[in-house]
């Protein structure tokens, strides 16, 4: 069976460099499919789909909410031709009804354990239309290697300068924070993949720089620092979401090769300022999450933030607005209260407003976002502060024999200087 799976293109948050990571949910899908399966992965953000090629069946599979209307576009044209289109993802859970309706087949949940399933019902015709396995979801040993080789590796890079690849060492999530819908996605139970398996998948990996995707790595101590134990030996250097603030998890934490995490900063707390401090103090980057417009924001408490920011010396930051996805707190809280004024999905990519803010006006909170961008970026650059950020994984591979050039990179050319490594 030929199969092709494709991820649709999306836009980029506003002033954000434009750079491409590769997709991390295609090639997990892709290792949970049979070995009789032919996959041919087009990546819409870099590559143009044919529409003239016809594959036994088309799978989508979408991340965000903005991917889904031009998600629906490719299946409605598949299916004029008669190319039955099964959808996945996390967008696709988020969307499901909608979009059982530009689908042969809409598969919701983890997809280890339940493809062989799916494509016999194909072969005798007889897709269901929704395959729903949100509560069913598999062992995490069941969890493979993913399918990386059906990328086009020399795509991923900036300009010459080498990108991370994804890989996860666990799923669920034991927060439930009020924008994020994982608790609806992959359940309120954190379940860490095997620790042997997650090493042996990144010591596989081509690549010297990888992106650790979990939700958090900070939900079981000893098994966070078991993982970087382990990861000592890799020599890898990598990014994650956040670390546990223990000074002696930190500390495995750098021996382990981080290099930066993303930290969401909520407040002006002495402690946001010390936790920033501590991975600092640690070697390790921090690219700050900034969300504008919860309730208790006003314009003034905005600015005092941006202000914030720039006193504790953030590496990167990027800010987005409030956006109430489906199955999230915000929804319910927005959505139930009328506050919503437009459900057009291509809005939903967390720069633009899509409800009605308590202390202020819509049109005033996106122009906080602009101000909030300017302000921060105003000294210094964005390209400027990347550049900083890279030359110091080149330094950490410098040190420890890993550094591997690449053409372009020491002489920078992603950002037109030479990096002060």
């Amino acid at each position: 069976m030929r199969l092709k799976l494709i991820y649709p293109q999306w836009s980029k948050l506003m002033r954000q460099t434009e750079f491409h990571l590769p997709p991390h949910g295609p090639v997990v899908f892709a290792a949970a499919l049979p070995d009789d399966v032919d996959v041919d992965f087009i990546d819409e953000n870099l590559q143009t789909i044919d529409f003239d090629d016809r594959p036994d069946v088309v799978a989508i599979s979408m991340m965000l909410t903005i991917q889904v209307k031009r998600g629906w576009q490719i299946a409605d044209t598949y299916r004029r031709m008669g190319v039955p289109v099964i959808f996945g993802g996390i967008a696709t859970m988020l969307h499901a009804e909608e979009t059982m309706a530009h689908a042969d087949a809409v598969f919701l949940g983890e997809a280890e354990g339940h493809m062989e399933k799916v494509l016999d019902d194909l072969r005798r015709g007889a897709l269901q239309k929704v395959y729903d396995h949100l509560e069913d979801r598999p062992p995490i040993e069941m969890v493979g290697t993913a399918r990386r080789d059906i990328l086009q590796r020399d795509l991923y890079n900036y300009k010459g300068v080498q990108m991370v690849d994804l890989v996860h060492a666990s799923r669920g999530c034991r927060y439930h924070c009020y924008p994020c819908a994982v608790a609806y996605l992959g359940g309120r139970r954190f379940r860490p993949r095997p620790i042997d398996k997650s090493i042996a998948e990144m010591a596989a990996i081509d690549n010297n720089r990888l992106f650790v995707v979990d939700n958090s790595l900070a939900q079981d101590t000893a098994w966070e620092m078991d993982l970087f134990r382990e990861m000592i030996p890799l020599k890898k250097k990598w990014c994650c979401h956040p670390i546990e603030d223990k000074p002696e998890v930190l500390d495995l934490a750098a021996q382990a090769g981080a290099w930066y995490v993303y930290q969401a900063v909520f407040d002006t707390s002495n402690y946001i300022r010390e936790r920033i401090k501590r991975y600092h103090d640690h070697g390790i980057g921090v690219e700050g999450t900034i969300l504008l417009g919860l309730d208790d924001h006003t314009e003034d408490s905005i600015k005092r933030l941006i202000d914030f920011l720039l006193e504790i010396e953030l590496d990167l930051a990027e800010f987005t607005v409030l956006t109430p996805f489906p199955h999230t707190k915000a929804w319910d809280d927005l959505h139930g209260s009328g506050r919503i004024f437009t459900y057009d999905w291509d809005a939903y990519s967390a720069d633009n407003v899509v409800y009605h803010p308590k202390h202020m006006s819509a049109e005033k909170l996106q122009e906080l976002l602009a101000y909030a961008w300017d302000t921060f970026y105003q000294d210094e650059p964005q390209e400027m502060k990347m550049s900083k950020l890279f030359a110091q994984v080149i330094r950490k591979e410098m040190a420890d024999n890993t550094y591997r050039p690449r053409r372009g990179e020491l002489r920078d050319r992603a950002f037109g200087r030479p990096l002060e490594v």
